[in-house]
């Protein structure tokens, strides 16, 4: 299992509009095979501040889903949006003994 954390900077003035273009990926991605969650997130200390987390069944499950349409319709509003770049990171549960 794959874990995506995408976290966002959005301008102050943009959020609104980042919120409703995420709306159609957040739906289409739920859709694709191998997709277990996708969720948005907004940070309670920061409102500039937007976390995605998607859960995955493998790194090759994930794959279509950054050249899919609804991902690229949505990095065209993102990049608008967006005040630094995106930071994604890739996890995996660790493997962690706790008996």
């Amino acid at each position: 299992m794959i874990y995506v954390v995408a976290t966002l900077t959005v301008k102050p003035e943009m959020r609104a509009e980042l919120i409703e273009g995420a709306k159609a990926c957040i739906a289409a991605t739920r859709q694709e095979p191998g997709n277990i969650a996708y969720d948005m997130h907004e940070s309670v200390t920061d409102p500039t501040r937007m976390v995605f987390v998607e859960q995955w069944e493998s790194v090759e499950a994930m794959g279509p889903h950054g050249k899919s349409d609804h991902m690229r319709a949505f990095g065209r509003i993102a990049v608008k949006c967006l005040s630094a770049p995106a930071k994604i990171e890739i996890i995996t549960p660790a493997k962690v003994d706790v008996r």
